[in-house]
């Protein structure tokens, strides 16, 4: 018990306390990047996917999933010393593989005068309780900056607000960075999802968001990218997409890609006939160099999917594949929590290759 108390009060400690005279301002009149439908169609403002599928989804979870917020990132701009944070968490989901920060908390980033985005710091949450309160950054020059937050990777969340010092601004940003519009749409898993960066902005489709300038719709869905038409739907009609990325192979199996991978596709193409589609193979995951029931099953759905995608490609065109290579995510096996799901390591390399092969893409356009 003695122990107990002891880590309970050092947690009280190390938590980052809010000023008695903080200034809160509601984010729902922000700009939200990361969202692919309008706000009338959710619940919630923060939501990836629209009301309407909770009834059509197989899979109840995929519903829940699609509540989570990531990818998702407010931009505002501030001369406040302080920043401040209080956000609910929907779900207060905890797991034995990923800090609480990547899965609850949000994560401040400052854009600067080359255009480029710094990590400010991240705001932790608190895992005892649904709301937090937290102080993000303190002691700042009163400058007026840009800023972007990202929300949470793995919990949903029905308010924002940000807080300041008294007598200072919070408004909308005057530059439009990362460049809201024409946004890459993200389709996957778990690692799609984020999981398990630290905190998030570490995960690759917010790092690729902010090298590129450019708005990511990420529709990771942990456990769930398993082809789901009613996905391809969403995808379909998203508006003016410059990019559809699918990256699903880790949650489907053989069957799956031989009945689904093709439907899928159509489905998307009738909403966008020349958006490039760009498919992924699955990483190489450090397991599969030890476990002998886990290489064949990769090799054969990557095999198929191949298949799948070269019939696709003759049928369309403007698709593009993207095989996995040694070493792609480097050669020490560092790069996995768990032998599947990446560390910060794992999905910085992940950038690091997906990066010039999106960027040549969207360079053709």
């Amino acid at each position: 018990m003695r122990h107990l108390l002891s880590s309970i009060i050092t947690l009280l400690l190390t938590l980052p306390g809010v000023a008695a005279d903080v200034v809160w301002h509601s984010a729902d009149s922000l700009p939200l990047l990361g969202k692919c439908v309008d706000d009338a169609s959710t619940s919630l403002r923060y939501q990836r996917i629209p009301d309407s599928l909770e009834s059509q989804v197989k899979r109840p979870y995929l519903f829940t999933l699609g509540k989570h917020t990531a990818g998702m990132a407010l931009r505002f701009r501030s001369d406040s010393p302080t920043l401040s944070a209080r956000w609910t968490s929907l779900f207060r989901n905890r797991m034995n593989h990923m800090t609480s920060t990547g899965i609850r908390g949000l994560d401040l980033y400052m854009l600067q005068p080359d255009s480029t985005w710094t990590f400010v710091q991240s705001a932790r949450p608190d895992i005892y309780k649904t709301t937090t309160e937290a102080t993000v950054i303190s002691n700042m020059d009163p400058v007026m900056r840009e800023y972007m937050l990202y929300l949470s990777l793995y919990d949903g969340t029905d308010s924002v607000y940000i807080g300041t010092d008294p007598g200072y601004r919070l408004e909308a940003p005057v530059v439009t960075l990362p460049q809201a519009g024409n946004p890459v749409v993200y389709y996957g898993t778990s690692i799609s999802q984020g999981g398990c960066a630290s905190r998030p902005g570490l995960a690759h489709t917010n790092i690729l968001s902010r090298r590129l300038n450019r708005e990511f719709i990420n529709l990771g869905f942990s456990g769930n990218g398993q082809l789901d038409l009613e996905i391809a739907r969403l995808i379909a009609a998203t508006p003016d997409p410059s990019l559809v990325v699918l990256d699903f192979v880790p949650n489907v199996n053989y069957e799956q890609i031989d009945t689904l991978m093709v439907p899928f596709v159509d489905i998307i193409r009738e909403g966008h006939p020349n958006v490039p589609i760009l498919v992924l193979e699955d990483p190489d995951y450090p397991t599969k160099r030890f476990d002998v029931t886990v290489k064949k099953p990769c090799d054969d759905r990557r095999r198929l999917m191949r298949e799948k995608f070269d019939m696709l490609q003759a049928r369309y065109g403007n698709m593009y594949y993207l095989p996995t290579t040694p070493g792609m995510l480097g050669d020490d096996a560092e790069q996995s929590v768990d032998g599947i799901h990446f560390t910060d390591v794992g999905f910085l390399r992940y950038a690091d290759a997906l990066q010039p092969v999106i960027q040549s893409i969207l360079s053709k356009q």
